[in-house]
């Protein structure tokens, strides 16, 4: 099995940095501020370049609830499940700015583990515990 790395300072021409973003797209601190190296775009959220910001915070910057996280993360999962020449590395997006622990996040991707359709997204090793 696959699992993002710990520390991601290279991409792949097919790989895709999944960071946490806020809904207002200001990238300017954490996972999101690495995410400007490789097309992620101020002012905007989701595919952007080789990026793909999932929102865990609003536009002023709170964190969401996890039910509105859940909605973000499906359409991140709509979006790999229509890109499957992607390889999608999912940062611990939520778990450093925005406060959550790996317990409360990576249960939103536990599709990603249960059906098998989703092998082009790489979690961190430390979700798997909890999905």
């Amino acid at each position: 099995m696959k699992f993002t790395p710990e520390n991601i300072t290279h991409l792949e021409p097919n790989q895709i940095f999944v960071y946490g973003a806020n809904s207002g797209g200001r990238h300017g601190a954490g996972a999101a501020k690495l995410a400007l190296r490789w097309g992620a775009k101020m002012g905007e959220y989701g595919l952007n370049g080789q990026t793909y910001g999932i929102p865990t915070k609003d536009k002023k910057i709170q964190t969401l609830p996890l039910d509105k996280i859940q909605v973000h993360v499906n359409d991140f999962l709509a979006t790999a499940f229509s890109h499957p020449e992607y390889e999608f590395l999912v940062s611990k997006i939520g778990c450093g700015l925005a406060g959550y622990q790996p317990k409360d996040i990576a249960p939103l991707f536990k599709t990603v583990k249960t059906t098998g359709v989703f092998e082009n997204v790489i979690l961190p090793e430390e979700f798997y515990k909890y999905i």
